[in-house]
């Protein structure tokens, strides 16, 4: 589970009060595609806490919970290929 803020004091905020909950955390810089500047990179608080936990946190510090899956569980839970069509679909019919 991941939520994620753009002040680093506020990431910084964050994980102490999940590590003082008893959650495991750290922070690290997210890197968004297409940004020039290192300065305007958020900072993300990767945690084993509940969802329920982290979202009112990120509420809390004007972040945004990121719930998709870490990079790690998509490797090892691979999506299967789609069945797409072989031939183009009709819409007319043949007179």
């Amino acid at each position: 589970m991941r939520g994620i803020f753009f002040g680093e004091d506020d990431a910084s905020a964050v994980v102490a009060r999940l590590r003082s909950a008893g959650y495991e955390a750290r922070v690290e810089r997210e890197r968004l595609a297409g940004e020039d500047d290192d300065e305007d990179h958020p900072w993300a608080v990767l945690t084993d806490a509940p969802e329920l936990v982290l979202e009112l946190l990120v509420e809390e510090y004007d972040g945004w919970l990121d719930a998709e899956q870490d990079e790690g569980a998509r490797r090892s839970h691979p999506q299967s290929p789609l069945d797409l069509p072989t031939q183009p679909r009709r819409i007319k019919r043949p007179s």
